[in-house]
């Protein structure tokens, strides 16, 4: 029986993140009350998909101008063509699996991850087993927008001794570690569905498992996919960016990788300082997703797109 509470909530209260939280939720509220949002719905969703799946592969690796994503039919040749074509399945489905994560969030990450890596890897769709390693989380230095910054009001969190580094990040766990904690994962998942009241808000339950999986890189390769497309199935899950119109992916691509791992390294740390810093984060990279949107809109309204 639930008891009513979600062990997420006490991040909500972490400093700086009621401030990300608020901030979110007045960017998006304003996007979908855009006027292009009445009648051109669909097609600014559309958008946001093709735009946040080049986002995601750029971080995966395969940095392709936009247009070039928008007109290339055949993504099976060649690394970068596979990775993505791997994004673009994920983008394109994500939102056909929010029933089935709702019950069963462990078995759309397999799915997820089947998508990314396509039917022909043996290792498409099951996690790494023993022995096994997992690809860089990320592969091309992207350096960041102009004008675009992430915050660094404070240095980043001391780490404990031995633990990851703003700019080293310590090897995916062992095999038996990632089972027993994706199990855990997706036990407080079903804990917050049952229903408890004063919930963690979307961004926080978004960025942990966006975490979460990046810090346990559960199968052998694209990690980075299957967490981002997690991210925002949650938040559409969750009520935030229901549309999903918001491409966080632009936004981290914004901030660059440098701070995305930077962040990565400060939640690794599993300090309240590194948890703030973490969803920070992820919320900055959602309101640049949001303002990505907006310009589309306003593209559209000014019949450009």
């Amino acid at each position: 029986m639930s008891t009513g509470t979600d062990p997420l909530a006490p991040l909500a209260a972490l400093a700086g993140v009621p401030e990300s939280v608020t901030e979110v939720r007045k960017a998006v509220d304003r996007l979908y009350g855009h006027r292009v949002m009445r009648r051109r719905a669909a097609e600014v969703t559309s958008e946001s998909a093709l735009r946040g799946a080049r986002a995601s592969a750029a971080l995966a690796g395969a940095d392709w101008p936009l247009e070039e994503v928008r007109r290339r039919s055949d993504f099976s040749n060649g690394a970068d063509e596979r990775i993505v074509g791997g994004a673009l399945r994920i983008s394109a489905e994500a939102g056909q699996l929010l029933s089935v994560w709702r019950t069963s969030p462990l078995q759309v990450l397999a799915r997820l991850h089947l998508l990314a890596a396509g039917d022909a890897s043996p290792a498409a769709g099951r996690p790494r087993q023993d022995g096994e390693s997992a690809e860089e989380l990320f592969p091309l230095e992207l350096v960041p927008a102009d004008g675009v910054a992430a915050p660094v009001d404070s240095p980043a969190p001391a780490s404990p001794a031995g633990g990851p580094t703003a700019s080293v990040l310590p090897p995916a766990p062992p095999a038996a570690e990632v089972a027993a904690r994706l199990d855990q994962l997706a036990q407080l998942l079903a804990a917050r569905t049952a229903g408890a009241q004063g919930g963690a808000p979307a961004l926080v339950t978004a960025a942990v498992v966006h975490g979460e999986l990046l810090a346990l890189r559960p199968f052998d390769s694209h990690n980075g996919l299957v967490a981002r497309a997690a991210q925002r199935i949650v938040l559409i899950a969750e009520g935030l960016d229901p549309q999903a119109i918001c491409p966080a992916e632009v936004g981290l691509v914004e901030l660059g990788t440098v701070a995305y791992r930077e962040a990565l390294a400060a939640y690794l740390t599993g300090t309240p300082e590194g948890l703030g810093r973490w969803i920070a984060h992820c919320g900055l990279a959602l309101r640049l997703g949001v303002r990505e949107s907006t310009a589309v809109c306003e593209a559209m309204q000014r019949g450009m797109a």
